[in-house]
């Protein structure tokens, strides 16, 4: 293998400067795509691809030149068809760039997305409180809860308030159970959670309370609780369950415990902007 256009990379302090740059826009290009793609069905178009592209270089390594001829062929006809194929992920891609959002950093744009679901959660969890309809939502986190996934019936949908009120209309196929929320998506209903073991509960809380906390027993896992018999809302996280919350406090809550934390990119933007506010405000 030739490695000689590496001393030309590593001649001086500003080549390597400038190869670190450029590998590292590339490499997060590719994150951000990765990102946009990931749980889409062109995820597993991208699979496919790596493994023909590694069966093509393997052919390539042997010399089977019949095999290497139709690999040619191929990466022809892929260079037709994938801009058809992955359309959709395309048209988002150029959509973010458009919008300014491609390049923001993660802690952003997790922290719009995490308002989404607190929005969304919110107005739902107003509404059956106010007609009394018993739900329990589950907002995971870091911990993984993949064996309570499997007890319900996916969905994999974009979170709204109407979803979960229909969700948990009473008589419905999938009201008797929790909805369980991950990375901003509804991903599986009618769930069955371990109950809490905790013997100082209080008497008066029933199942749904006791299979909300236990959860977050066992996870790291937030979730919210109305009461079909009084419209009560409560939350229960770290196995401990609060009570009586409004709108506004709820919001407060759930800003408190899902807000992603702040970078040290956004805290120094916010510094630095109080401080020039700061000396505005003394020049007048």
């Amino acid at each position: 293998m030739d490695l000689s256009f590496l001393a030309g990379v590593f001649a001086s302090p500003l080549n390597i400067i400038r190869s670190v740059i450029d590998i590292g826009i590339v490499a997060y290009v590719f994150y951000r795509i990765l990102g946009l793609i990931k749980g889409t069905r062109a995820a597993q178009l991208v699979k496919g691809l790596v493994l023909l592209l590694v069966f093509s270089v393997v052919a390539s390594f042997l010399k089977l030149d019949m095999i290497n001829w139709l690999m040619g062929k191929l990466w022809i006809a892929f260079a037709v068809a994938l801009p058809i194929v992955f359309q959709p992920e395309l048209r988002r891609i150029l959509e973010q760039i458009g919008r300014g959002s491609f390049f923001r950093m993660d802690s952003q744009t997790a922290r719009e997305a995490s308002e989404a679901v607190i929005n969304e959660v919110v107005q739902a969890a107003s509404i059956l409180s106010l007609s009394k309809t018993g739900a329990l939502m589950v907002i995971t986190r870091e911990t993984g809860i993949k064996e309570y996934l499997q007890t319900g019936f996916p969905l994999d949908s974009l979170i709204s308030s109407s979803l979960l009120i229909n969700i948990f209309v009473p008589n419905t196929p999938l009201h008797d159970g929790a909805v369980i929320i991950t990375a901003g998506r509804i991903s599986h209903a009618a769930c069955f959670l371990p109950l809490s073991d905790n013997p100082h509960l209080s008497k008066d809380l029933g199942t749904r309370h006791r299979a909300g906390i236990g959860i977050t027993e066992v996870s790291d896992a937030l979730t919210v609780i109305i009461s079909e018999e009084t419209g009560t809302i409560s939350i229960a996280a770290g196995g401990q369950l609060t009570r009586d919350y409004n709108t506004v406090t709820l919001r407060e809550a759930l800003r408190k415990e899902l807000a992603p934390r702040e970078s040290w990119q956004e805290a120094w933007k916010r510094r630095w902007s109080g401080e020039n506010s700061n000396s505005v405000k003394k020049e007048h």
